[in-house]
């Protein structure tokens, strides 16, 4: 698995954006691949109206199936953070249309997603101090970047 690089303002909005594949983290690929399009989208990275890769570009340069790409969009459309339509193929769905989640299906991803981030810590050998620190810091560069929280 590689990495993917949406670059173009017309397509994402923004000039370049780094999507990548982490091969020993326990989250599945597309998995990973939908987390982080719906991160870039929550935080404004993809604007309302960007143009996502085609399906088979996107899995090339990442590495993966087509499968893998699709079922990523597929959950990515069913959470009504993208929309599909045909030939003009996948974008970013205009804030107004997309859903908000419950907030226990938030809590209970938000609870994998910091268990995913404690193993991944821990393998690159940082203790529980050292890894909040990072969050930490990772809130200050949001609310630096004037990031919605």
């Amino acid at each position: 698995m590689g990495a993917a690089v949406l670059s173009g303002r017309a397509r994402t909005g923004v000039g370049t954006v780094i999507i990548s594949l982490d091969p020993g983290s326990p989250t599945p690929p597309y998995a990973q691949l939908q987390e982080q399009i719906a991160t870039m989208v929550r935080s404004g990275v993809l604007a309302p109206g960007a143009r996502l890769p085609a399906i088979r570009h996107l899995a090339t340069d990442l590495g993966v199936a087509t499968g893998t790409v699709a079922r990523a969009y597929r959950e990515l459309e069913s959470d009504g953070v993208v929309q599909t339509r045909g030939r003009h193929g996948t974008s970013v769905c205009p804030p107004d249309r997309a859903r908000r989640a419950d907030p226990t299906t938030t809590h209970r991803e938000l609870a994998q997603e910091a268990s995913a981030f404690a193993l991944a810590a821990s393998h690159r050998g940082l203790d529980i101090d050292q890894a909040v620190e990072a969050v930490r810091a990772a809130f200050r560069r949001l609310a630096e970047e004037g990031s919605p929280s």
